[in-house]
């Protein structure tokens, strides 16, 4: 530290000497009170300045714009209650997903996070504490010859014009880049939810399809005994009828697994307990709307919005705000300093004020520094880019296979359905009347079963696409901007 006292000078010998003569007085004279008040004045400024902010280019406060963002990531409305989803009679989808978002520990997780980045930024853009120095001479404490000899100084460090502003920015981009990584979380977590609510429904219903399916089959077998015991049918009518309800009863376990399984994890992203039981699906699943613009349009809106593309774009202005700080540490910092001593014998001399600056000779570090977050700013930009790709290509192909499963659930509604519930009233007839083997029954029974289940399957692959398609443009799945179900 390189330090600049005004017209400061040491006492001499003789000067002492005078002052060995004159009696020592018990209190401090009225200059030295004047000045220790205006040391303490001074250091109370100083404490005060400590707490301001550097202000951003928009003229706010460098935490205002995220502390105007965080209040996003708390949900409006109070998180679900815990026994909701026990005393409801039909699970919804919004419903789970806002229960999957306000319980699950991932999202804890991605909080905190951004919350301990809003904290970083309180630690820059600050002051550093004054420094208060007191020194005295001890052998005048107790000397009845000399007064009591005392020094009191009190310094503040103030770094070059704009480096507490850009500490703060790069701090404030990284905290929004934090919320935007707690939106992506939000966003694969409701992806996820959405996810396992289709499989849950499908396995639900294609257990009751598949009982529905039972119960026609045992109807079947009891046509086919009544006909044998006529005379007019075959004992291996009952037989292939009997083989048939083993198979189906067969399949209702395996689905009965695979719907407890998926209550498992269900409950694994409520938080609770995997045995927990959960409220059946409803008995028809409403179709998700279809997208509300053009491909163009939802290509930007994805760009602008998607929380991954938001995140990098943020550290890269973080990066850039870090580059310039390092290009700041090459112009000096300042210490203001102000002192009193009472040892000087001219009371003139005793105040002191002074202006302290480092030299920054040593440039190795801060051009390394410079690169560095120049380089980290190309990587994050790079990264914008590569992301902008992908979420234009993904809207692309989920918009194309949105049109794929509507048309794919057309097919399903207008022609296949159909057909294969004629076939089997057809197939039912004709045995009745003998004009058709049991066998075929059978066959139209089986094809009936596989259609309706695949039609199930159809209309779920389309809520799936329709939420991917949203995590692509930056939606949160199966809600609107307000939490409620779409």
């Amino acid at each position: 530290m390189f330090s600049m006292p005004f017209f400061r000078r040491r006492p001499t010998r003789d000067r002492h000497a005078e002052c060995s003569s004159a009696p020592a007085p018990r209190e401090w004279p009225p200059a030295a009170r004047s000045a220790c008040r205006a040391l303490v004045v001074g250091a109370w400024l100083c404490a005060c300045s400590t707490g301001q902010r550097a202000p951003l280019a928009d003229g706010g406060s460098a935490a205002a714009g995220v502390r105007a963002d965080a209040s996003g990531i708390r949900p409006e409305r109070p998180p679900p209650d815990p026994q909701a989803l026990d005393a409801a009679t039909v699970l919804e989808r919004g419903a789970f997903v806002r229960a999957v978002l306000s319980r699950n520990p991932s999202i804890d997780s991605a909080r905190s996070a951004f919350r301990a980045a809003l904290a970083r930024i309180r630690q820059t853009g600050t002051f550093e504490d004054p420094m208060v120095e007191v020194g005295l001479a001890p052998l005048s404490v107790a000397s009845s010859e000399v007064s009591f000899g005392y020094e009191v100084a009190v310094s503040q460090k103030l770094p070059w014009f704009g480096k507490r502003a850009l500490e703060s920015a790069a701090a404030t981009a990284e905290a929004r880049a934090a919320r935007a990584d707690f939106e992506s979380v939000r966003r694969e977590l409701a992806l996820t939810a959405v996810t396992l609510y289709e499989k849950y429904f499908v396995s639900s219903r294609s257990l009751a399809i598949n009982s529905q399916h039972i119960a026609l089959m045992q109807a079947m077998r009891a046509a086919a005994v009544a006909q044998f015991a006529s005379g007019r049918g075959s004992a291996q009518d009952a037989l292939q009828a009997e083989a048939e309800l083993t198979h189906m009863e067969h399949d209702a376990v395996m689905l009965a697994t695979e719907r407890d399984v998926t209550l498992a994890q269900m409950n694994e992203l409520l938080h609770r307990a995997p045995e927990r039981p959960l409220p059946p699906p409803p008995a028809e699943l409403a179709l998700p709307p279809a997208p509300d613009a053009s491909g163009a349009h939802l290509q930007v809106e994805a760009i602008e919005r998607r929380p991954d593309i938001v995140s990098a774009r943020e550290h890269a202005r973080a990066e850039q705000a870090r580059s310039e700080r390092a290009e700041r540490d090459a112009y000096p910092d300042f210490t203001l300093s102000t002192s009193y001593n009472s040892m000087w014998d001219m009371p003139q001399h005793r105040w002191m004020v002074g202006v302290g600056l480092n030299l920054p000779l040593q440039s190795a570090g801060r051009a390394g520094a410079a690169d560095e977050a120049r380089a980290m700013r190309a990587q994050f930009e790079s990264e914008v880019l590569r992301l902008s790709d992908a979420a234009r290509t993904q809207i692309f192909v989920s918009l194309r296979q949105l049109k794929e499963s509507l048309h794919i659930i057309e097919l399903y509604e207008k022609r296949l359905l159909p057909v294969a519930r004629q076939q089997i009233d057809a197939a039912r007839v004709g045995f009745a009347s003998f004009q058709n083997a049991f066998s075929a029954l059978i066959d139209a029974e089986r094809n009936l079963r596989r259609v309706e289940l695949d039609y199930q399957l159809a209309r779920a692959a389309y809520g799936l696409r329709r939420a991917e398609l949203e995590r692509a443009l930056g939606r949160v799945p199966a809600l609107d901007e307000k939490g409620a179900q779409r």
